[in-house]
């Protein structure tokens, strides 16, 4: 299975995106301090820039994402929003967004090892396509972990799910209340310039 192993911070820094988009809080770079950087950037090194950024993210490689994005130009509406909402709908991402993991990565992990279900069966690919009246909870067998038992309870971290998403305090089970919109991708991204470069 291919993974994305670049470092955070650098690409985060080369993407001008902010680590908080990876669920990192608190990772900074400190190499090439000032930057050799072009101050104009091409057409095409700006569309570049905006599949890389989405890819990175989402920790999604380029035959998988253009799938997505042949995907998304058969679908009604904008083919740009289409392609962010097929990303947000996957099974990892969706692990993130409810704050079973701390990080995507930390998500494709946990669902690779098979830690949740999907309405009652067990799911462990990362690229999973959820939909509305979907219930993700995670397994019996893996509660008693560390890593879950601290996600309940008093001290349990405080998650901001967003709208299309439901999940109570103090539970390991979320359901999908919606399909995810645009308002809901989370980082800066000018999906446009995307379909701009796929249409070339």
């Amino acid at each position: 299975m291919a993974r994305n192993m670049q470092p955070i911070a650098k690409r985060c820094k080369a993407l001008n995106l902010s680590p908080a988009a990876m669920g990192y809080a608190k990772k900074t770079t400190n190499r090439n301090p000032k930057g050799q950087m072009r101050k104009k950037q091409s057409e095409y090194a700006m569309q570049l820039t905006e599949k890389q950024k989405v890819k990175f993210v989402y920790g999604i490689m380029e035959k998988q994402f253009h799938m997505y994005y042949e995907k998304a130009s058969r679908m009604q509406g904008k083919t740009g929003e289409n392609l962010l909402v097929l990303c947000e709908r996957r099974l990892d991402n969706v692990v993130y967004r409810l704050g079973f993991a701390m990080t995507r990565r930390e998500a494709r992990q946990l669902t690779t090892h098979g830690h949740f279900t999907v309405n009652g069966q067990r799911v462990d690919v990362p690229s999973y396509m959820v939909k509305t009246g979907d219930v993700i909870e995670v397994r019996e067998k893996s509660r008693a972990s560390v890593k879950f038992k601290r996600l309940t309870g008093e001290d349990a971290p405080v998650v901001n799910v967003p709208k299309w998403l439901d999940r109570s305090k103090n539970t390991l089970q979320g359901t999908i209340v919606a399909m995810p919109t645009r308002d809901d991708i989370d980082f800066p991204v000018e999906e446009h310039l995307i379909v701009e470069l796929y249409s070339k």
